[in-house]
């Protein structure tokens, strides 16, 4: 059977996330104590105990997120004969994807996921920025709506998550601007995101240079199974493209749906959603009924 794994991105994190693992199953808590020793920082204590506001900080955030998808797929991986096919990442997703397939060690990713972190936290000062889903209306329709209502200003897709869900990103004005025309070509709901910057929009392209210059000295091994990136929907199996694609990812929409059909047109038939993944199954749902996604994030979704 063709199967997939699928990592969450920032967003989905949640006090608590990946402590049940790591008290049942030795390897996950080797995952948590990798992580900390890496940050030179109590991180496990933080994603199990709070208090949210720190651990909703991106720096913070994006290696939790990190930790909690590699200890749930460390645990599957010792428990079953998981041979996957692909793996595709939601934006952070494919920093864990990365590890997951050998291309980089954990402690390196993780210390990278956080200086990314920060390097997103400053790119855009506070309230200069926003992001807002928009629900059923056609992506066309949405692009349209972000040109007519830049202005001089920047707005943007920023993520493609399924048929009926896709984020704008950009300056606050005209994301507010976008969203009304969205609502006047028949988007059925805008909601503004609670969110600390514009991410995957033109914003972020000081956080990619940034990006662009810490990654220069990192070594990148061949991946033990193909990732489907989600910067350009490609299958990538050529270790020396993944430098870049993580930097345009930092300024480019995120088509979480393009990959999802991609797989799904691949044959593939069963996924694993590792980490804090709840929202997964349902955007793959939307985009490939045959997938049959099943999430591991906690020691309860184990035995099952």
């Amino acid at each position: 059977m063709a199967t997939a794994l699928l990592f969450p991105g920032q967003g989905l994190h949640f006090v608590g996330m990946g402590q049940s693992l790591a008290q049942q199953f030795a390897t996950a808590r080797r995952v948590f104590d990798e992580v900390d020793d890496a940050l030179a920082a109590p991180l496990s204590r933080l994603a199990w105990e709070g208090p949210e506001a720190d651990l909703t900080l991106t720096a913070n955030a994006q290696p939790a997120i990190l930790a909690h998808a590699i200890a749930a797929f460390r645990v599957l991986q010792e428990r079953i004969d998981l041979a996957p096919t692909v793996a595709v990442g939601h934006s952070l997703g494919e920093w864990s994807a990365l590890v997951a397939a050998g291309v980089l060690d954990l402690p390196t990713a993780a210390r990278l996921v956080r200086q990314r972190g920060q390097f997103m936290q400053d790119a855009v000062p506070a309230g200069v920025g926003a992001m807002a889903a928009v629900l059923g209306l056609e992506r066309a329709a949405i692009e349209q709506a972000c040109l007519t209502a830049a202005q001089g200003e920047v707005v943007a897709i920023a993520t493609c998550n399924d048929l009926v869900n896709t984020v704008i990103s950009g300056h606050a004005g005209a994301v507010e601007r976008a969203g009304a025309l969205c609502m006047q070509a028949g988007a059925l709901k805008v909601a503004p995101l609670t969110v600390s910057a514009p991410f995957h929009s033109p914003l972020m392209a000081p956080a990619a240079l940034r990006l662009d210059a810490l990654l220069a000295p990192v070594v990148w091994r061949a991946p033990q199974f193909a990732i489907q990136s989600t910067v350009n929907a490609q299958r990538v199996t050529d270790a020396a493209a993944f430098r870049q694609l993580l930097v345009l990812q930092m300024t480019a929409p995120v088509l979480w749906q393009d990959a999802i059909a991609a797989i799904a047109a691949q044959g593939i038939t069963a996924a694993f959603a590792l980490g804090p993944a709840a929202a997964l199954p349902g955007m793959v749902k939307r985009t490939a009924r045959g997938i049959k996604v099943t999430v591991v994030s906690e020691a309860a979704d184990v035995p099952a």
